[in-house]
């Protein structure tokens, strides 16, 4: 008779405690840009995300095509009705953006080696990282990680950057260590107004990368 069978000694048991998911960590989200308002185009919040959002297209496809075929290519993109800029705000971000993708210090971050966009994730500790990079360029013995910012102004020295953007950066030269063990890894922040590469040594970022793992 099956109701006198005697039940199982793992039906007295407490069920095993599920081990927790690793947390992800999305650096990015932690680091909002919070410019000064100095051009009529920043007059909100809103404003201020819309100028970011559209430097940072322009500077993601713009290297892509010959020099002489940006300047159009930028005109067209700003007179798209969707983003409704004034003339001042379209000759401010041309300005801005063309100084940035023509300066020939970056050439390298923009030549045909590097890689706009790229997605990023991985595992350090117990934690899941990840992240969209806005340029990456990896050598034989380096890997350059470059985050473009639209503070205005932006800050003169490392010393004045938030720490938002410290600990973005960290996650980021963490995580690509661990990709690329045998390579060194740079992370520096491009600063869009003035056309300004600032490189954060590993130094500043070690403490940040030790909270994370």
């Amino acid at each position: 008779n099956v109701n006198n069978r005697e039940l199982p000694p793992w039906v007295f048991n407490s069920p095993i405690e599920e081990p927790l998911p690793p947390v992800t960590l999305v650096p990015s989200h932690s680091s909002n840009e919070n410019p000064v308002i100095i051009s009529p185009l920043q007059n909100n919040d809103e404003d201020c995300f819309k100028r970011g959002h559209i430097i940072h297209r322009l500077l993601q496809t713009l290297p892509d095509l010959e020099p002489e075929k940006r300047g159009l290519a930028t005109k067209k993109f700003l007179d798209r009705n969707i983003y409704s800029l004034t003339s001042v705000d379209k000759e401010e971000i041309t300005r801005e953006v063309l100084s940035v993708i023509n300066h020939i210090e970056f050439s390298p971050i923009f030549g045909s080696g590097s890689r706009a966009e790229v997605s990023l994730t991985g595992m350090v500790g117990k934690k899941i990282i990840s992240a969209q990079l806005d340029r990456l360029l990896v050598t034989e013995k380096q890997v350059f990680v470059i985050d473009f910012k639209t503070n205005r102004p932006p800050p003169k020295s490392p010393d004045q950057v938030d720490e938002g953007y410290l600990r973005q950066m960290a996650a980021y030269r963490i995580t690509i260590q661990n990709i690329y063990p045998d390579k060194e890894v740079k992370c520096a922040l491009l600063w869009t107004v003035g056309a300004h590469l600032m490189e954060l040594e590993p130094e500043r970022l070690l403490k940040y990368e030790l909270k994370i793992i």
